[in-house]
């Protein structure tokens, strides 16, 4: 496994490798905040364009809102999740290819074939471009489907990047799930098979720790030695700290979607331990599912009058949010990186996060930027927070270290300039590569 950092500290490349590059960015969905690969689309866009590169976005619904900078192409698909109508029976006008008749059936039959059926529409829209038109690199966002390894076999320059394998969140739900649930689970995670074939066969793979990298290495067959490390940034001089008055008693903690992976109902528990001393009030930055885990606990703990959901929260108020709260906890079972985490430490509020996968590289050793303690463990949640709440001067430590880890790791235009000297790293092993399978010419020999 590589670590961009260092690699990028080598010898310069050649000087016509200098020129800005064409950038394909892909991503099948794209919405800001509706989870970690909408905002790493829209950071990495604006501050690779920043850095004077040509940069497209292709993406699926939901639609990605782009800075100034990059451009974004739209690929319509059938959007049969989206809000407020999520698996909706589309008109028959909306059919137009064999693919909108494959995502629809395979979704009737519980599948989600939005990474297969993206990757083709996005290979058939690069196919119909003329050479001079072709990016110099193609960049996948976690799609892995078939269309990426259908462009590569057309000589297209594709490389991916895969923020956390999806085996973990498959593994995570079956856990908790019943005999029926069970067989809903794998229908829909089926697309996981067709993923791991495609990384197999990806030249060169992005991720964003180095705990990231071991899992797809061992979930996916995938070579070490084709992954490179490349941490996630956020927006410093957006997320600050607060000016006003932090909310006494008030937790937060972010949810992209309600599942186990989120680790809320260890979180839920530990509220319920709190409460019993203390005037404290969650607020999840994300929606409650229906009949879930989540929505039981609140029933079986009587935690309704404690606990708040906000969906599709804009950035100033998340901001505001976050620096609002006396403490914001991290409690999931598995992270791959956990941008919320470096937010959250961003705005210098007190953080408690777990152990689980990538957390411990984010936050720095316990103590220092943040409490850490085991997932899955309310009593342990519960203590650690309780810390926080009842020693301002702990809180106030944590904070400040927090913001200053921020500023010197995880800001996005390094992120950017890492990115692209990976870029031009593929690009020239790829030119090698080509020029070592090309016979050398034949010289005509002259008759003497």
């Amino acid at each position: 496994m590589r670590d961009q950092h260092a690699d990028s500290g080598g010898a310069q490349p050649p000087a016509d490798v200098q020129r800005p590059l064409r950038i394909a960015l892909l991503s099948y969905r794209s919405k800001a905040h509706s989870g970690g690969q909408g905002i790493y689309i829209r950071h990495l866009s604006r501050e690779l364009a920043a850095l004077g590169h040509d940069v497209e976005v292709i993406s699926g619904p939901p639609y990605p809102p782009l800075d100034a900078g990059p451009r974004l192409t739209m690929v319509p698909s059938l959007d049969l999740y989206r809000e407020p109508d999520p698996f909706r029976v589309p008109r028959p006008s909306e059919f137009r290819s064999a693919i909108d008749v494959y995502e629809f059936l395979s979704m009737c039959t519980g599948a989600f074939p939005e990474p297969l059926t993206f990757s083709m529409r996005a290979r058939r829209l690069l196919s119909k471009r003329p050479p001079e038109q072709q990016p110099d690199i193609i960049h996948d966002n976690q799609t892995l489907g078939y269309g990426m390894v259908l462009m590569e076999k057309q000589g297209l320059p594709v490389v991916a990047t895969i923020h956390h394998p999806i085996t973990v969140d498959k593994s995570l739900e079956l856990a908790s799930a019943n005999l029926r649930r069970k067989f809903m689970i794998h229908r829909w995670y089926s697309f996981l098979r067709m993923q791991r074939r495609v990384a197999q066969r990806m030249p060169e793979i992005l991720t964003v720790s180095e705990s990231s990298g071991v899992d797809i290495a061992a979930s996916f067959g995938v070579d070490h030695g084709r992954i490179t490390v490349v941490p996630l940034g956020v927006e410093h001089d957006v997320f600050v700290p607060p000016t006003a008055p932090r909310v006494p008693g008030r937790i937060v903690t972010t949810a992209s979607a309600d599942v186990p992976l989120k680790g809320l109902v260890p979180l839920l528990e530990a509220l319920a331990k709190l409460r019993t001393e203390r005037d404290v009030h969650l607020i999840v930055v994300g929606s409650l599912r229906e009949g879930g885990a989540t929505e039981e606990t609140l029933e079986r703990l009587d935690l309704h009058d404690a606990v708040e959901f906000r969906s599709d929260v804009a950035e100033p108020d998340l901001v505001e949010l976050f620096g609002s709260a006396q403490v914001a906890v991290v409690p999931s079972l598995y992270e791959g990186f956990s941008l919320p985490a470096v937010e959250i430490m961003a705005c210098a509020t007190p953080l408690v996060a777990t152990n689980a996968g990538a957390l411990p590289e984010v936050v720095g050793p316990d103590g220092e930027a943040a409490l850490r303690v085991e997932p899955g463990d309310p009593q342990a949640l519960a203590v650690a927070i309780g810390q926080i709440l009842d020693d301002d001067e702990l809180a106030a430590r944590l904070g400040t270290t927090g913001r200053k880890r921020v500023i010197e790791n995880y800001t996005w235009s390094v992120v950017a300039a890492r990115t692209a000297d990976w870029y031009r790293r593929c690009i020239a092993e790829r030119a090698a590569a080509a020029a070592a399978l090309t016979p050398p010419a034949r010289t005509k020999k002259t008759k003497t």
